[in-house]
């Protein structure tokens, strides 16, 4: 079994557990959600990854399969204020519980203590994630096209009726097709292969000139220092996402400022 492979095995056994939860009604607000008339997007992440340029999303992230642990985080609140005091763009924040550390906890601390859009990062396969994701206060979440496939459209349409926005991740030109197709507005280009976790920037580099003018373009992994932010800048990049450097760092704020100034 690949590492792509182990991580959805346990998204499909949340899903599972979870509609066992709203099905015996034990979770009430969810299932509220999902009935509730449709809320517009407000937009705000898009908009902030069009700022002038290079728009960090600054990612609380404790560790991950590849590196194995980055930081403990005890306080994830304080993380993400001192990325706010960087400069960051927005607040990523894993959610994923067994392979990454994370939790929805960590996203509803992270969107009360700070005023920028908030962005759940996991493996969504099901409409009652984006619930949860809205519920937790998220403004985004991440749509990985090599765990939906031609589901993607739909889960872009959930995320609309519920108000959220989403960073449709991708890793190669015919998933970069189906996110265009889907009408993805904002499209990152993941740089690592989750089957192997190796990393190649060149991947970002070669994605980018066949994302069309108008969808916000996002590099994700890969990069650490300014140098690298800036190849991702040069190569027509509006964003970057970075996690474990920024988490890991004596000084986030500092690292943030650095990267979007690259």
């Amino acid at each position: 079994m690949s590492a792509l492979e182990r991580l959805l095995a346990g998204a499909a056994r949340r899903v599972a557990e979870l509609r066992e939860t709203v099905a015996a009604g034990r979770a009430p607000a969810l299932a509220a959600r999902l009935t509730a008339p449709a809320v517009a997007p407000a937009g705000s992440f898009e908009r902030a990854l069009r700022r002038p340029g290079l728009s960090v999303v600054a990612e609380v992230k404790r560790r991950s399969p590849s590196a194995g642990a980055i930081a403990a985080i005890p306080d994830p609140a304080a993380l993400a204020r001192a990325y706010a005091a960087g400069g960051a763009a927005a607040v990523s924040v894993l959610t994923e519980p067994k392979q990454f550390g994370g939790s929805l906890a960590d996203l509803e601390v992270v969107a009360r203590a700070v005023s920028l859009p908030v962005l759940r990062k996991d493996f969504l396969l099901d409409p009652l994630q984006l619930a949860e994701a809205a519920e937790a206060g998220a403004s985004a979440v991440l749509l990985v096209v090599a765990a939906l496939g031609a589901r993607t459209g739909d889960m872009l349409a959930g995320c609309e009726r519920l108000g959220l926005e989403a960073l449709v991740e991708v890793h190669d030109e015919g998933e970069l097709e189906v996110a265009l197709g889907a009408g993805a507005r904002v499209v990152g280009v993941n740089s690592r292969n989750l089957r192997t976790f190796e990393v190649d920037l060149g991947v970002a580099e070669r994605l980018r000139p066949r994302i069309p003018a108008g969808v916000v373009a996002v590099a994700e992994s890969g990069v650490r220092t300014p140098d690298e932010a800036r190849r991702m800048r040069e190569a027509g990049y509006d964003a970057v996402l970075v996690g474990g450097a920024l988490a890991a760092d004596p000084d986030p704020a500092g690292l943030v400022a650095r990267l979007g100034a690259a």
